[in-house]
Formats: C-alpha cells, sequence, structure tokens
C-alpha cells in the first residue's frame, strides 16, 4: 500500500478536487484588491443556490462550529430563553454554545437516530412561549438522521415568532435545501463537507428577520459581528484578512458543483445514500436511521456481532479506508460512511467490497458479494428509471 493514499469516506473533512487544489496554489493576492471583489462577486453567485435563497452568504474564517457559534452570539443575549433541539451529539453542541454565551436554554431531547417530530416541537413552544430562538441541526452528523426542516419551520411558524437558526454544515452542498421557501432566517454550513473545499471557511446565509434582530441585539462581539461583514460585502470585501487560498478553492468547488449541475449533484447524493443503506442491510449490519429519514450525505450503522472499532481499524491499516466511529455515547459502537461531495457511486461500490472483506476477516458470518450486489442492484435500478 502507499502510504500517501487515503480512502477517505469520513463525514468531513471530504476529498477535494484537483481543480480546486490546483486553486489554491495559486499565487497570494492582496485582500483589498480588485481581485478579491471579483472572486467574492463569483462565488456568492454559485453559492446561493445551495442555500435556496437570493441572500448573501457571509464568509468567514473558521469551521462550522464557528458558524454555530456566530450564529448564537449575534442573535440571542445572555438570560433570554432559546430552544435547541437535540438529536445527536451536534445539537448537543449547539445547546453547549448556548450555554456558553448564557442563554436560558431549553433542550428537546429524541433518542439518537431519532428525527424530531413537529408536534414535540409544538409542545414545547407552548410551554415555553417565551423562547426567541430555535436551534436545529439539519443532517445530524452523529446518527445519519435528516431531520424535516420544512415541518419543523411550519410547526415554529404557527406557534411562535422565534428566530429559526439551522446547522446545514453536513447537508449544504449534498441534500436539497430552500432557506427561503421555507422560511428559515439563518442557515449555516461548513466548507468541508458536501461543499469540496478544505476546511476553514464558514459560510452563514440570512433572511430578513435574522437581520432584524441581530440589528438590534446589543450582545458583545468583535471578529464574528455579522453587521461587520454585512457592511464589508457591499463593497465586495471581508471586515479581516481574507482566506484568500480557502476562498480560491471554494471558487472552484462552487465552479464543480455549477458545471455538474445542482439537481444532479443532489441525485448523485441520493443514489449513493440508497445504495450504501442497501448493501448495509444485505450485509446484516443495523441501521442507525430509519429509511424517510437517512441522510443524504453519510450513513451509519451499529454492528451487533463484530467490535466497530476493530472493524474500522482493519480497514485503515489494511486499505487506508477510513470510516468514522460513534460520538459521545456510541464511541465504540458505530461506524460511520461519509458519502459526499468528491464522492461518486463508483467509490461507493468500492467501498462496500473492503467492507465485506473487513466483516468476514473478523468473522462476520456473510455471503461475500451481497452487499456489492444490493448496491449495484440500486445503482441499475435508478439508470434505468432516468
Amino acid at each position: 500500500m502507499f502510504p500517501e493514499q487515503t480512502i477517505l469516506r469520513i463525514p468531513g473533512p471530504t476529498p477535494i478536487p484537483p481543480s480546486v487544489q490546483s486553486a489554491m496554489q495559486r499565487p497570494m493576492i492582496g485582500h483589498r484588491g480588485t481581485e478579491i471583489n471579483e472572486l467574492l462577486q463569483s462565488i456568492q453567485k454559485r453559492i446561493k443556490p445551495l442555500f435556496g435563497t437570493k441572500e448573501d452568504v457571509l464568509l468567514i474564517a473558521g469551521t462550522g462550529t464557528a458558524a454555530l457559534e456566530a450564529a448564537v452570539e449575534n442573535t440571542v443575549s445572555a438570560g433570554e430563553e432559546v430552544l435547541v433541539l437535540v438529536s445527536g451529539a451536534f445539537g448537543d453542541r449547539f445547546a453547549k454554545i448556548c450555554d456558553a454565551f448564557g442563554m436560558n436554554v431549553r433542550r428537546l431531547e429524541v433518542p439518537w437516530g431519532d428525527a424530531v417530530r413537529p408536534g414535540d416541537v409544538t409542545e414545547q413552544l407552548k410551554k415555553y412561549p417565551h423562547i426567541k430562538a430555535v436551534f436545529m441541526t439539519h443532517c445530524e452528523t452523529s446518527t445519519s438522521v435528516l431531520n424535516p426542516i420544512e415541518k419543523l419551520t411550519k410547526a415554529i411558524r404557527a406557534e411562535s415568532d422565534a428566530l429559526i437558526i439551522v446547522d446545514g454544515v453536513s447537508s449544504i452542498g449534498g441534500t436539497p435545501t430552500y432557506m427561503d421557501e421555507w422560511g428559515v432566517d439563518i442557515y449555516v454550513a461548513g466548507s468541508q463537507k458536501a461543499l469540496m473545499a478544505p476546511a476553514g471557511l464558514a459560510c452563514v446565509a440570512i433572511g430578513p428577520r435574522g437581520w432584524k434582530r441581530i440589528e438590534v441585539n446589543k450582545a458583545p462581539r468583535f471578529y464574528f459581528d455579522f453587521l461587520a461583514y454585512r457592511k464589508s460585502l457591499e463593497r465586495n470585501f471581508t471586515p479581516f484578512t481574507t482566506a484568500i487560498s480557502l476562498l480560491y478553492g471554494l471558487d472552484a468547488s462552487l465552479k464543480v458543483i455549477e458545471k455538474e449541475g445542482v439537481d444532479v449533484v443532489f441525485e448523485r447524493h441520493h443514489l449513493m445514500r440508497d445504495m450504501t443503506r442497501a448493501a448495509l442491510e444485505a450485509l446484516d449490519l443495523p441501521l442507525l436511521a430509519e429509511e424517510e429519514f437517512g441522510a443524504l450525505t453519510v450513513t451509519a450503522f451499529k454492528p451487533y456481532d463484530i467490535d466497530a472499532e476493530k472493524l474500522r481499524t482493519y480497514l485503515r491499516e489494511t486499505f487506508s479506508l477510513q470510516l468514522a466511529g460513534g460520538q459521545q455515547h456510541l464511541d465504540g459502537r458505530v461506524v460511520r460512511i461519509g458519502h459526499m461531495g468528491y464522492c461518486t457511486p463508483a467509490d461507493i461500490l468500492q467501498t462496500i467490497s473492503l467492507l465485506e472483506i473487513g466483516l468476514e476477516a473478523l468473522g462476520k458470518n456473510i455471503k461475500r458479494g451481497n452487499g456489492v450486489a444490493a448496491a449495484q442492484d440500486v445503482y441499475l435500478r435508478k439508470g434505468i428509471e432516468k
């Protein structure tokens, strides 16, 4: 095996296209010149459709968690009441950020592997009528659950005027998202997942209701002040030193997405999700998320007759195939396969084939080829439907 070769099938960071790598090697430029103006305009044009918005998308040097924190500190003040929908580790992270900033946090928690139900949100809003903002996660990466944002938003709007703030870090770019149509006030994302760029850029789209709240919110902030980013973006700059190489990379990745076609990108992710789920079921590997709520970008399974960590270790050491493990109380019990961004059905077939070898090597009783055949069947069936 080549020590440089890694087959990266984790839910972020994800592989990046060669054109993105090449773009990031361009010579450095000044961050206040006309080249930056043109670069930011190019990015805005191509990133808005992925959020499903006509609003500008703020670009901040920082990872997805930076976007989560910024969304909290710009919209809510210490002592105000917020509702956080927790269906996994990243919903829990949103709640911890709110705790750190002194908010009065109400948690709506569901079992890991379940999606949040709109009716439960309605009950919470009736119980706590002074909620200022509802924080939720679109794709809960730790469980591979895709929460029904449209239905949840509709339920919130019927009961409350609270802001709706969504973590789209593992969904934007790989999952159909309609921020404006759904009535989401703030959607945040990170560059290192389905957007196919390196880690280091936080992307934030803000609607009119979000801006109205931000403008009157007196909570202190400086580097993450959305008002400063909006003011600078009006002139196609960023308020602080621009992460120029990362912007080059993001621009290149968005051009790749645009060339493929946004709807085609979503179809590809849907196909890879279905191939992966079918293969895992054929290999008797219980899925964590139900079919209705299975994420398009990551799939988690919970083996019952082999050690999850031994399987991951075998695949990494034998084939340089990296799969993700579980988080918090699922640590050591769950395996997660990332299938987003720079990933194709051919990559899924390779992953399933190697997974079968690992399962057999660890003593699981499987019929070799069943998983690959199930994934192939899905691929061929989808092809015929087209």
